[in-house]
């Protein structure tokens, strides 16, 4: 097995595996900055296998995203109670996606190329989110991420290009016969006679 195969076996259970350094890190990171950039990334398995190189140009940060329900604004007048439903609120945006939406906010000259998770607790959830400057020479060289200098890769994150994104729209089949992806449709495919 390689390197990668035993730092893939850790994450499968990484509260067990890593033991102390897990509470260590957890309490750390309270103290930090909604949103941090890092060095290099906690799980290099996961970073590399999103895109991530260790290279210029690209840049890893780790965001802070609140746990638990989330409510919607309430009606004030005209309206009964009940029919409120301001706090069974569940809206279909993940809450990873909803951290690379934050970091994109920050890095505006950045785009933002995927994440992954790195750690929970009670109140919040950390994702580490790879970003990549389109402007650099470096990037604009590269053969596997030089798409992302293309003008209509421009706020990917917004338009749920990203793998959260993506996932939260419906367009990834987690389980089941087939590739990941789902496009077409298993409606359209039954329509187009396959």
């Amino acid at each position: 097995m390689g390197m990668y195969k035993y730092i893939k076996d850790t994450w499968k259970t990484p509260k067990k595996s890593l033991g102390p350094l897990w509470q260590e890190r957890l309490i750390a990171w309270r103290r930090t900055n909604i949103i941090e950039r890092v060095e290099k990334p906690t799980r290099i398995d996961r970073a590399r296998s999103l895109g991530y190189k260790a290279k210029e140009g690209f840049v890893v940060a780790r965001v802070r995203v609140n746990r638990g329900g989330r409510e919607r604004s309430r009606d004030r007048a005209g309206r009964k109670p009940k029919k409120s439903g301001y706090k069974v609120y569940n809206p279909a945006k993940s809450l990873q996606w909803t951290g690379e939406e934050k970091v994109q906010r920050k890095y505006m000259n950045m785009e933002v190329v995927n994440s992954y998770y790195v750690a929970e607790d009670g109140r919040y959830k950390w994702f580490e989110v790879i970003l990549v400057d389109p402007n650099h020479p470096a990037i604009q060289s590269d053969k596997d991420i030089g798409w992302i200098t293309n003008p209509a890769s421009t706020r990917r994150v917004f338009r749920g290009k990203t793998g959260a994104g993506q996932k939260s729209r419906g367009l990834v089949r987690t389980k089941g016969r087939g590739a990941e992806k789902i496009r077409p449709s298993i409606r359209a495919n039954k329509r187009r006679g396959k």
